[in-house]
């Protein structure tokens, strides 16, 4: 008899605009991005669970820290649907940088869910699909938004407000984004947890900023509904500003913005958590998306992605 395998699947995400802001009830608006992807495949074994990925390979139980918010996740699915942790191995491949701001964590954390439930023959909700992976989110990012659970589940783009269903955006639009990775990683709950003291110790000088996060979102909104890049351009990097001054970029961030913007971007920011990860930069065609990109890397970014917004984006 042929062992067991099952196989779940997930790919990246990018923020256009509102991270931050998005953990205060401001709007966020969210994009897939199919280019980068994880794949989990648990196979039938003899013995106690192995897992192999990036950080790990060996015993599941001997996991390290950084991983312990999808071994517990794991844990507790296996509990709750009355299985044993025992008799089979959990493999994961991914081309999502990990600790980039790209949905790598929600990106396993959903692959992984989707490989557990097929391979005890168990029906997979959507509902049960966010609930585990915000559990698995929330113990990763500490005060998690819920947009990169929403995002990599959906595959569509999304506009984002915390506690209220997402909703999907028609977004089709002539222009290149240029994904930037600085080489660093993002510090996502360090950054949330950095702007959360600004909001409790100076709510009066620092609200106003999330603020106009949010009114930004809803002026990207309106320049995708109308089709419009160039404004789409202004308004990434008037977010990227109000970032700075919130304290969550860095020297090779903004060092890669400004970058981008001297060789014909229409703007540029970084995108997820910052201290690090990412930057995103927007071109008007894939001949300037293609020298932004070189000039990127010619100044520090280990590595770009290209993304034609216009084929548009398709979800599940």
């Amino acid at each position: 008899m042929d062992k067991r395998t099952s196989t779940g699947t997930a790919i990246g995400k990018i923020i256009l605009i509102g991270e931050h802001a998005v953990v205060y009830g401001e709007p966020a608006i969210a994009l897939p991005f199919p280019a980068t992807k994880i794949k989990t495949t648990i196979y039938e074994r003899k013995g106690p669970v192995l897992l192999n990925c990036l950080f790990h390979q060996g015993l599941l139980t001997d996991a390290p820290k950084k991983l312990f918010g999808l071994i517990s996740t794991i844990e507790k699915i296996v509990e709750s649907i009355g299985k044993r942790l025992y008799d089979f191995s959990i493999d994961i491949e991914s081309s999502i940088p990990p600790e980039r701001g790209m949905g790598s964590s929600a990106a396993v954390a959903v692959a992984t869910l989707r490989a557990l439930y097929d391979y005890f023959q168990i029906p997979l909700t959507r509902e049960d699909l966010v609930s585990w992976s915000n559990i698995s989110e929330k113990i990763v990012h500490g005060n998690p938004s819920g947009i990169d659970a929403a995002i990599i589940i959906d595959e569509k783009p999304l506009y984002y407000i915390k506690g209220s269903p997402p909703v999907p955006l028609d977004f089709k639009l002539d222009a290149y984004l240029i994904l930037g990775d600085t080489g660093e990683a993002s510090q996502t709950k360090t950054t949330v947890a950095h702007v959360k003291r600004l909001m409790d110790t100076d709510p009066e000088k620092y609200g106003p900023l999330l603020k106009k996060l949010g009114l930004l979102t809803e002026r990207t909104k309106i320049s995708i509904e109308n089709r419009n890049p160039k404004n789409l351009g202004q308004i990434m990097s008037n977010a990227h500003h109000i970032l700075d001054q919130l304290g969550v970029s860095n020297k090779i961030l903004n060092k890669l913005v400004t970058v981008a913007i001297e060789n014909g971007a229409l703007g540029g920011k970084l995108t997820g958590g910052g201290g690090g990860g990412c930057m995103i930069a927007l071109a008007s065609s894939e001949k300037e998306a293609n020298l932004i990109s070189n000039n990127l890397l010619s100044n520090g970014a280990k590595n770009t992605w290209i993304y034609n917004m216009g084929v548009g984006f398709h979800g599940r």
